[in-house]
């Protein structure tokens, strides 16, 4: 029988051994966090740039945009099942090895320039997303599960700053180097030295990953999660108001994707920015989105998600139509600080809604993974709308004899969306409910993360974990 000194000096040596294990693994979390981001900050703000680059057409622009997301939405509803079959952190490791692998073969493309090269490309941006949205679910539950709920808000805003200042810096340099190399009539070199280092981060990202320790190894196997999945979905879609916010949401990102892919053409093909004066143009965005997060947040706490909701998706529509005013550089610049400030609370309102209007104590994955797979869809069609109208536009142009008004084709595209994204809104707002608020833990710190950014659609929030608010 153990003696009564034994069993606390046991006790002490398996607490101690848990809180060494711990640190390492979130100190190896947030070096993940800096690695990672020299791949996102390429693929979320390069890629319509580097489809134009290999000479997509504007049809093909479209499926830039929408082909990647569809398919990310159905990865992640078939990572579950796959990840039940292997332990989570051998499961999340192999799929960022995969995605690097991928990022590898997208700056090879440059190299070579083989023939249907836009189709391969696409191909591989479709491998891209699918590898994301595998690792998604399972990396939320994995860092849900060692982060110590005392400590989250701490370690994910700590997260959260690594994230966007390697992510900013990976954008400058990114924007540095392709102006210098298409300077010399080289670009394929810097979308080439772009995306090897993007793969170089996710290499380490992935050693990195295989490092940290997994209290929760192996998900245990569940049968029937197909049909338990589309019986969850079914009970979410007969409540009303989620029913309702979930087309509004969704169908304004179909109506923004409808735009979407072709600020990066206007302004490379029909402005002639260089990469750099590109990514200026698009910090303008994202510094503004970041800037006015917690404006919002505040401004939400006090009035309500419904107002922020309606306020800003008033705004949106305008987007769009504020490029058909002026081509200076300055006014550019303007109109994208004012789309950060549109987006930012658009984004915050319509996650922080989400949680609100859900059925109490109901599995608040199930209504997100909804909302985010009927959104990927409505943006697959937009995109898909997009390259349709804009391919055809110069001839509806000539037809009309507006070609002496807009200047580009493009500029019905943007038309087109700015119209449809109007009657999203003037549909939503007579059907918008204010619900009972919920308490939510701080702004950006428990519930939601920044996983990334866009300087067309906005700050990407991710919900992690619910947690009471500490008083």
């Amino acid at each position: 029988m153990d003696s009564p000194v034994a069993q606390p000096l046991v006790t002490c040596s398996r607490r101690s051994e848990r809180n060494s294990w711990l640190r390492c693994t979130l100190r190896r979390s947030q070096q993940e966090a800096v690695a990672s981001s020299m791949m996102t900050a390429t693929s979320d703000n390069f890629f319509n740039a580097y489809a134009i680059f290999l000479g997509a057409s504007l049809a093909q622009m479209g499926f830039v945009t929408g082909l990647p997301q569809l398919f990310g939405a159905i990865s992640q509803l078939l990572s579950v099942w796959l990840a039940s079959h292997f332990s989570r952190r051998t499961f999340i490791v192999f799929c960022a090895a995969f995605q690097a692998c991928v990022v590898l073969a997208m700056g090879a493309l440059a190299a070579f320039g083989p023939e249907h090269a836009v189709w391969i490309f696409i191909a591989l941006a479709v491998g891209y997303h699918g590898f994301i949205n595998l690792i998604q679910p399972h990396w939320r539950a994995w860092m849900g599960s060692i982060v110590p709920e005392r400590r989250r808000g701490t370690f994910f805003a700590a997260r959260t700053r690594l994230t966007m200042g390697a992510s900013l810096s990976v954008f400058f340099i990114g924007g540095g180097i392709l102006t210098l190399t298409d300077s010399m009539q080289m670009a394929w070199l810097g979308f080439s030295l772009l995306f090897s280092i993007a793969a170089m981060g996710r290499f380490v990202s992935a050693w990195l990953l295989l490092q940290m320790h997994d209290p929760d190894p192996r998900e245990p196997k569940q049968r029937g999660i197909f049909l338990q999945t589309i019986g969850h979905f079914r009970e979410a879609w007969k409540d009303k108001v989620f029913r309702q916010y979930s087309l509004f949401v969704a169908s304004m990102q179909g109506m923004v994707a409808i735009s979407a892919p072709f600020f990066a053409v206007y302004m490379l093909e029909g402005l002639k920015f260089t990469y750099l004066e590109f990514v200026f143009a698009s910090v303008a965005s994202i510094a503004t989105q970041f800037v006015t997060l917690r404006f919002w947040g505040r401004f939400s706490d006090q009035f309500g998600n419904r107002l922020v909701m309606i306020i800003t998706s008033c705004m949106i529509p305008s987007l769009p139509l504020m490029w058909l005013f002026s081509d200076n550089y300055l006014y550019i610049l303007a109109i994208q600080a004012f789309s950060g400030l549109a987006w930012s609370g658009f984004t915050l309102s319509t996650a922080n809604y989400l949680y609100d209007i859900r059925p109490f104590r109901s599995d608040f994955a199930t209504y997100a993974a909804l909302q985010a797979a009927l959104s990927a869809a409505c943006v697959f069609v937009g995109a898909i709308l997009g390259g349709t109208i804009a391919s055809h536009a110069a001839d509806f142009l000539v037809w009309s004899g507006w070609d002496s008004v807009l200047s580009s084709p493009i500029f019905v595209v943007f038309l087109v969306s700015t119209v449809l994204r109007a009657l999203v809104t003037l549909w939503f707002i007579p059907r918008s409910v204010e619900p009972k608020l919920r308490p939510r833990p701080q702004l950006l710190q428990l519930i939601f993360r920044i996983r990334g950014f866009n300087a067309i659609s906005g700050v990407s929030l991710d919900w992690l974990t619910v947690v009471k608010r500490r008083k």
